[in-house]
């Protein structure tokens, strides 16, 4: 879908008195943030993202992840705009209340379109670099037929500020996850104030010396942001865009500082807002002209979606190959160790636990293609590779071994998105005392309902001769704890 400016802006201003509508009448959220990213958002949108509202589980969609999570009334009014079945206006009227699927933060388990549960700032990039392994493992395996699409992530300076920020693009650098696309809300501005209070960092120098493609561009000019996307699109490195950008773009008074990010912006401002953008509709009303603009935004997807669909059906083998790896694996799991367990019976093994581990992670790998494991460094302690788990790299993303490096916390926040993007069933190792390093990642397994697998070895305290930091005390009654 192509827009010549005088469409463009009313479809990004929609995007706005939601976001601001939703905010106020809620007396809490984020304004800032979507109002900013509404110019790239309704680009990407538009022009380049994947998507058939109708089917927000097709496998072969674009996966877009909202890595700034607390402007999740971005998501939700891209969401209602395009056309998915939820959240519905009346769910957005309902932002942040009891009952309604439009949480704070975005929930993966309230919006089915919602790729991952994003609230923990740089967490929801990390998984996209998970997704986009799944992505380019999948493609390798079943072709790009079937299997041929990116990860889009809009991420803010926060996001780009945490730890694990420098595990996962190191990670996807390395990888050379080309299918890959941040989007950086490059707006300068923390909850505290400008980001020169906290930071004078050369976030573009350290991105492009992990190995990514590295684009600016005008945050609020369609034509430089379609540019930049382009560049993004057609290098083989994952991408980096910096979208230079207004906080709060709309609200006279308050863009560009820090009063709009985690504040309604008030009765008076949202009142002047509409009078710079030229938005003169009530609260929560969108004229249909525009909302038809924004409808056929999937149009797009609905025949790529349909195209895909053919080809699937046209080889029923590749299309039995191609389901299997989507169901579940659990159920297939006692299967594939029945002969392993009756031969343990027959003749039981006394071995350490990582080591029974091992033995039984051998026919599980063997019989069920979709597991990919890998360690945070510890591969020979946490025995975790077996004789059917080649590694995956760059020059073969069919194997299913990944070497993590001493990335803990990327681990696993890969991991949780390897699992959110379906297709495969990931498991990782490290020593149970550095489960402390994963462990909101881990929470986040948690509260998203995802397949992971942790092994977790070393977990005695008969570690002395390592010492106290090496010796999990607390670890086990911790991990109990998480919801």
């Amino acid at each position: 879908m192509s827009l010549d400016p005088s469409r463009h802006a009313p479809m990004a201003n929609a995007i706005r008195a939601l976001s601001m509508d939703a905010v106020q009448a809620a007396n809490s959220g984020h304004p800032g943030m979507p109002m900013g990213m509404a110019d790239v958002a309704t680009v990407l949108w538009s022009r380049h993202l994947k998507f058939d509202p109708s089917a927000p589980d097709w496998a072969d969609r674009d996966r877009f992840v909202l890595s700034a999570g607390h402007g999740s009334m971005l998501i939700y009014s891209l969401l209602y705009l395009s056309g998915y079945a939820h959240p519905t206006l009346d769910e957005i009227r309902n932002f942040r209340q009891l009952g309604s699927p439009c949480a704070g933060h975005p929930e993966n388990f309230l919006l089915d379109a919602v790729e991952a549960t994003t609230g923990p700032l740089g967490q929801g990039l990390a998984m996209a670099v998970g997704m986009a392994i799944a992505e380019r493992h999948l493609n390798a395996v079943h072709g790009a037929d079937l299997v041929n699409h990116r990860t889009w992530v809009v991420a803010g300076d926060g996001c780009l500020m945490e730890g694990i920020n420098h595990e996962a693009i190191g990670l996807a650098g390395h990888l050379k996850l080309g299918n890959l696309i941040v989007l950086w809300d490059d707006n300068n501005i923390t909850i505290d104030g400008p980001t020169g209070l906290s930071t004078s960092e050369d976030v573009k120098a350290r991105y492009a010396a992990t190995g990514w493609h590295v684009e600016s561009c005008d945050g609020h000019d369609i034509e430089d942001i379609d540019r930049a996307i382009e560049a993004a699109k057609a290098d083989p490195r994952p991408s980096l865009v910096a979208c230079k950008t207004i906080i709060g773009k709309g609200a006279p008074n308050k863009q560009g500082t820090s009063k709009t990010h985690g504040s309604p912006l008030g009765d008076d401002e949202v009142a002047a807002a509409r009078k710079e953008l030229g938005w003169e509709y009530p609260p929560f009303e969108i004229p249909g002209n525009i909302l038809t603009d924004w409808r056929a935004t999937g149009d797009r997807g609905r025949r790529a979606h349909a195209e895909w669909q053919e080809r699937l059906a046209g080889d029923d083998a590749r299309r039995s190959a191609f389901l299997a790896g989507q169901a579940p694996v659990g159920d297939r799991a006692a299967e594939a160790l029945k002969d392993y367990i009756s031969g343990l019976a027959k003749e039981p093994k006394k071995v350490a636990t990582r080591a029974a581990s091992e033995m039984a992670l051998g026919p599980l790998t063997e019989k069920l293609p979709m597991l990919i494991g890998g360690s945070a460094d510890l591969t020979g302690s946490n025995n975790t590779q077996t004789a059917h788990t080649d590694p995956l790299t760059a020059d073969n993303y069919a194997g299913r071994y990944i070497y993590y490096g001493i990335r803990e916390f990327g681990m696993a926040a890969a991991m949780n998105g390897m699992a959110l993007h379906g297709g495969v069933v990931p498991y990782g190792g490290t020593f149970l005392i550095f489960s402390d390093y994963c462990r909101n990642a881990i929470r986040l397994s948690a509260l998203q309902q995802v397949g992971v697998v942790y092994v977790l070895t070393h977990d005695s305290i008969g570690l002395g001769e390592d010492g106290p930091t090496h010796q999990p005390v607390e670890h086990v009654m911790s991990l109990r704890l998480i919801p």
